[in-house]
């Protein structure tokens, strides 16, 4: 019998992760959604040539939409391949699309996707709700990492 290849809690297997947004934003609130993706678009996510950096998510005519998450070329594909950064159709319940489009319009919050990951199978992609940080929000995060850093790098020295 084969083993399935290793993967982290609960078989999911990262593919990208947008950790700039955590910097840039107060992290209110996190779905789970798929992804409408064409055949071409598998290769390079399989091989982690994927960028979330500058992405986000909008909701328009009921519908939600990843916009420009970059996914690599596939070489293989030759004239079938897909434009790397086309907008991506995310798939959510009805509810959920509405409770966030009114979120968004209403105080002013953004939706940022933090990470692509494979789940069972599945292309998943985890957005959040969020609201972005003030310069002296970012420097004072900035400041207690480094307080926590030092901090435990003299705990460490000590044992």
């Amino acid at each position: 019998m084969k083993s399935k290849p290793a993967a982290g809690e609960d078989g999911i297997k990262l593919i990208a992760a947008n950790r700039k947004a955590f910097h840039d934003y107060h992290i209110l609130e996190k779905l789970e959604v798929g992804i409408a993706l064409v055949g071409s678009e598998l290769r390079p996510l399989r091989e982690g040539k994927v960028n979330l950096k500058d992405a986000y998510a909008e909701v328009v005519d009921g519908q939600l939409w990843l916009v420009d998450a970059h996914i690599g070329s596939n070489p293989f594909s030759n004239r079938l391949d897909h434009p790397p950064l086309r907008r991506r159709k995310l798939l959510a319940h009805k509810r959920q699309i509405v409770k966030l489009g009114q979120k968004v319009e209403t105080s002013g919050m953004t939706l940022v996707p933090l990470r692509l990951y494979f789940r069972a199978g599945r292309v998943k992609v985890e957005i959040a709700l969020a609201k972005g940080k003030a310069q002296y929000d970012k420097r004072e995060a900035i400041a207690k990492k480094d307080l926590k850093r030092d901090m435990d790098r003299e705990l460490s020295g000590r044992r």
